[in-house]
């Protein structure tokens, strides 16, 4: 069975990831922010071994934890290569908001198509949705040899909403194209875990969010 757990604290409440095999304990750690202590200190509690720091793109609110996470688990850091400038710029970003954010750790691995990352019985498939930023992802996790069915999909699709596109690299129609040939390919039974707010299904989203009803 998977474990995923989620938290989320001011200022940004953005969500943060854990996603575990309970029968491994290994895990994956998608997108630290603020939040970065509570789940480190949730993978310790239920002994967890994180083995990747996955990011679903570079804004601020989703990188802020990186360098915690980096320094206390020594694990690969993963990222798209097209939000590199974004995460290269987290400090100023930072500055945008009145926030001090340290510099960042370079990171070590850069999606790849047809990607497959392992964590114990499990696997994370990397798959391009720009739109919000030109190197945003949406996470696939499911169990080896099947398709995933939980998504998550960084700031490209809320509950009831979808990312803004009104920041640098942002493209409304970019974004549009991306729920609707990349996100909705997954099915409508799809879990959607979203950077903000609660989770939802495709289902759910394609029949009633008002930016993706034809």
């Amino acid at each position: 069975m998977i474990i995923i757990e989620t938290q989320a604290v001011a200022p940004f409440f953005k969500n943060g990831f854990i996603v575990g095999c309970d029968e491994t304990r290994d895990a994956v750690l998608i997108d630290p922010g603020d939040e970065v202590a509570a789940l480190l200190a949730f993978a310790e509690r239920h002994t967890l071994s994180i083995k990747h720091i996955l990011l679903t793109h570079a804004h601020v609110d989703h990188v802020t934890g990186v360098g915690v996470a980096k320094r206390a688990l020594g694990v690969p850091v993963y990222l798209h290569r097209d939000d590199l400038f974004l995460y290269e710029r987290a400090v100023q970003q930072g500055a945008m908001f009145g926030l001090s954010v340290e510099a960042l750790p370079p990171p070590d691995v850069f999606y790849a198509p047809d990607q497959v990352i392992a964590f114990g019985r499990y696997d994370v498939r990397p798959h391009h949705t720009p739109g919000h930023c030109p190197g945003g992802v949406c996470l696939q996790v499911g169990p080896k040899g099947t398709p995933g069915t939980q998504l998550f999909v960084g700031d490209t699709l809320f509950a009831g909403s979808i990312g803004r596109t009104d920041l640098p690299g942002g493209d409304y129609d970019t974004l549009i194209r991306s729920i609707r040939t990349v996100l909705f390919s997954f099915g409508d039974e799809a879990d959607v875990y979203p950077g903000h707010g609660p989770s939802t299904t495709i289902g759910h989203e394609r029949r009633t969010n008002p930016f993706l009803i034809s």
